[in-house]
């Protein structure tokens, strides 16, 4: 079953879960295990750099940062520091040149999404991924089109965890954002939800960051599987 953070807010979680009428899911560890095409795009630069691999274990938690949680893991770089930008034009030339190779949705995500699509409830999917990486990668997923929406993190001009995206998603789905639950497995997505008046859902079943604990986001519910959100969708749209 699913677990509210806070036992005094479970009638309210509740509440307004059922009183929800969409789903906005992110992408990479919510919907799709990216991981290891992400983590491949950047061993390839270490491999052309004589160095060697990063595991794609050590790499797996930051993979829902993209290219500067990748290239942090693999070198060590930061955004500020001299030659990133370079580093993050090659990790993302690579990443585009095999984009779904070994990525695919988490087990179980396509019957959920199937039994959304059932039970007429519209889905749409929000992410930091750039728009040039997300629309090919799902179409090649096979989800593209069954989509409400797709929102990428340059379609507004913040990303998460700005609640821009996620207030466009409401506005392409034509619903207020409260009858809208986000999902999501990184902190970001939690903090966006909650800056755009949505009901938020933290998938601990994700990458989740090596930072703060997904219990402590402050999502109105943590789900360990995607069985648990599963069951847990199934209130939308009541």
């Amino acid at each position: 079953m699913t677990t509210p953070l806070s036992p005094a807010r479970a009638t309210l979680d509740e509440s307004r879960l059922q009183g929800c009428d969409a789903v906005l899911f992110d992408l990479d560890g919510t919907l799709a295990d990216t991981a290891p095409d992400l983590a491949a795009a950047v061993n390839k630069m270490q491999r052309a750099r004589g160095l060697p691999e990063t595991p794609l274990d050590v790499l797996r938690p930051l993979a829902s940062a993209g290219a500067r949680g990748l290239l942090g893991g693999a070198f060590g770089i930061a955004p500020q520091a001299d030659g990133y930008d370079a580093m993050r034009d090659e990790f993302l030339a690579n990443y585009a040149a095999d984009l779904c190779v070994r990525t695919a949705l988490f087990p179980g995500i396509d019957a959920m999404l199937d039994e959304l699509d059932a039970r007429g409830v519209r889905w749409g999917i929000v992410t930091n991924k750039a728009m040039r990486l997300t629309a090919p990668l799902v179409d090649l997923l096979g989800i593209g089109a069954r989509a409400a929406c797709v929102v990428g993190g340059d379609t507004t001009p913040h990303a998460k965890p700005h609640p821009a995206p996620l207030l466009h998603a409401a506005e392409r789905l034509t619903l207020t954002p409260e009858r809208i639950v986000y999902v999501g497995d990184d902190l970001r997505d939690i903090q966006a939800g909650s800056a755009a008046g949505m009901a938020t859902v933290a998938a601990a079943y994700g990458y989740c960051g090596d930072g703060v604990a997904p219990a402590q986001w402050q999502a109105q519910h943590l789900v360990e599987t995607t069985q648990q959100l599963r069951e847990l969708l199934r209130d939308v749209g009541l």
